[in-house]
Order: structure tokens, then sequence, then C-alpha cells
């Protein structure tokens, strides 16, 4: 199980840091994100051992990070856009089926 929390309302320009708690050890992981009207896409990934890998739009402004003794991946979003608005999920590197309730970023211009 997934459970991403974190997310909220911020001004563009702003920052905001999602966690994601997983219920047992977790594999390569993935921030992906759903805007409305928009199909679901990748955002950001890292290997068990820390390699990451970005979105070209978000890259130099997001950072994934993960605790594999907490079982928790992280995802620090700065310089914030409106067009970065979505729902954001955690998943698998490449994602499982399951995906969690995720958790909503808004942010305005």
């Amino acid at each position: 199980q997934l459970v991403e929390s974190g997310g909220g309302l911020v001004q563009a320009g702003g920052s905001l840091t999602l966690s994601c708690a997983a219920s047992g050890s977790i594999n390569d992981m993935g921030w992906y994100r759903q805007a409305p009207r928009k199909q679901r896409e990748f955002v950001a990934s890292i290997t068990r051992g820390g390699s990451t890998n970005y979105a070209d739009t978000v890259k130099g402004r997001f950072t994934i990070s993960r605790d594999n003794a907490k079982n928790t991946v992280s995802l620090q979003m700065n310089s914030l856009k409106p067009e970065d608005t979505a729902v954001y999920y955690c998943n698998q590197a490449p994602p499982m089926a399951y995906w969690g309730q995720g958790t909503q970023v808004t942010v305005s211009s």
C-alpha cells in the first residue's frame, strides 16, 4: 500500500514537499501526476540505489529522494508553476496497476 501526502494550495514560485509512505520495502519508485483532462504522466523516479531521473518539465525544480529504512519516498517541488497543478501519485517505476488516492497540488498564478 502506498499513501501520498503533502499536497496543498500554493502560489506560483512557491514550494511543497510530497511524501509517500509504503507498507513494506520499496524498489525503484516514481512520482507521477495527472492534471485535469490529461493523461497521467511521469514526473520523477529513483532507484533503490539512489539514481534519479526527471521529466524535462520538472528538471531543475523538483528533487526526488528516498529513505529505504523508513520505506518512504519524497518529492521536493520548488519554483512551482500553475501547470504543475495536478493530482500527484507515487508508485513503483515502472508503475504497478494499483494506484493510491494521490495528493492534490494546486498552484495559483
